[in-house]
């Protein structure tokens, strides 16, 4: 998958694709339909195959500082739409100069000058241009205006509720990760760097790999069962384990982060990228007496998921 970041310098093969346009947080079933859609539409017309996305999320360009929301980073939506044999990832970059450009305008310099779309395919909540103001509705106008097609996928629902990333948040929020897996139509992952912790588990036994959530929506504390591929260096591959997703209240104030205990494997993996699905809540974080009660406790949790994992099919 190519990944283009800026309209105005656009490569000719880049150019006429049918693509898909939204922000595409977390990648649910809702948002594969519309994918899925572009797909169909680009093969029926001959053209390539995109999707157009905004970096960073409009969200935290609005309200910097505010709450961290987002399910993946860029990094991981581009990984997940490359598996949905996406060509054409145009993560445009979101600034002043597109939050302040009308809608008109936009359709006309960045999607028709700038890319030269074949088709564009949206949700039917699709919302752009300056203040929102550009629906559906007027993006079907100017598609007629500026000659390109345009097709519409509907809101799907599951059980009577809208399948949304507001949904996979709280699901996460509650620890419920199977139903967010169910709104997703994948195991929800945390992606990042390995960073140098403070050790401690190396110390008791259990040496973990620490993921810093800064910016991500964070599930509800606890231990989970967890799957991982470890995604650069020379350890590759997918392994089972244990994480805590918390402040490790234990040993007084610490930044939230994910620490993983990886079942047989012990190496070196600090800047490497990891990918930790999230398989099943097992407990809330809880502060413990003394180091020994968290020894036993961890003993007790490794058992427990790999319990979980060697039932998955």
């Amino acid at each position: 998958m190519r990944i283009v970041r800026d309209h105005t310098s656009v490569s000719e093969k880049d150019r006429g694709a049918v693509v898909a346009i939204g922000n595409f947080d977390g990648v649910h079933r809702g948002h594969q339909s519309v994918i899925g859609l572009a797909e169909q539409q680009a093969a029926l017309l001959g053209k390539t195959f995109g999707v157009i996305t905004f970096e960073p999320h409009p969200r935290q360009f609005f309200k910097p500082g505010g709450s961290q929301f987002r399910l993946m980073s860029a990094g991981a939506k581009a990984r997940r739409l490359a598996l949905l044999d996406v060509a054409v990832l145009y993560e445009l970059s979101f600034g002043r100069e597109l939050a302040q450009m009308p809608a008109d305008v936009f359709v006309s310099q960045v999607l028709v000058n700038g890319l030269e779309v074949a088709g564009v395919v949206a949700g039917e909540d699709f919302r752009f241009g300056r203040g929102r103001q550009g629906t559906v509705d007027s993006l079907a106008e100017l598609s007629r205006r500026h000659g390109f097609a345009l097709a519409t996928a509907p809101i799907l629902e599951d059980s009577g509720r809208a399948l949304s990333s507001t949904s996979v948040r709280q699901a996460l929020s509650e620890g419920r990760v199977r139903q967010a897996a169910e709104i997703l139509g994948h195991w929800h992952r945390i992606e990042g760097v390995v960073i140098k912790g403070e050790q401690r588990g190396r110390e008791l036994g259990f040496p973990t790999a620490n993921v810093d959530l800064t910016g991500l929506h964070p599930p509800r504390l606890g231990v989970y069962s967890v799957l991982a591929d470890i995604l650069t260096g020379g350890h590759k591959g997918r392994y089972k384990g244990v994480a805590s997703i918390g402040v490790r209240p234990t040993f007084g104030a610490n930044p939230l982060n994910l620490e993983m205990y990886f079942f047989g494997l012990e190496a070196d993996i600090y800047g490497e990228e990891i990918s930790v699905a999230l398989i099943e809540f097992q407990r809330p974080e809880i502060a413990f007496a003394n180091v020994r009660d968290l020894v036993e406790q961890m003993k007790r949790d490794c058992d427990q998921s790999r319990t979980v994992l060697a039932e998955l099919a």
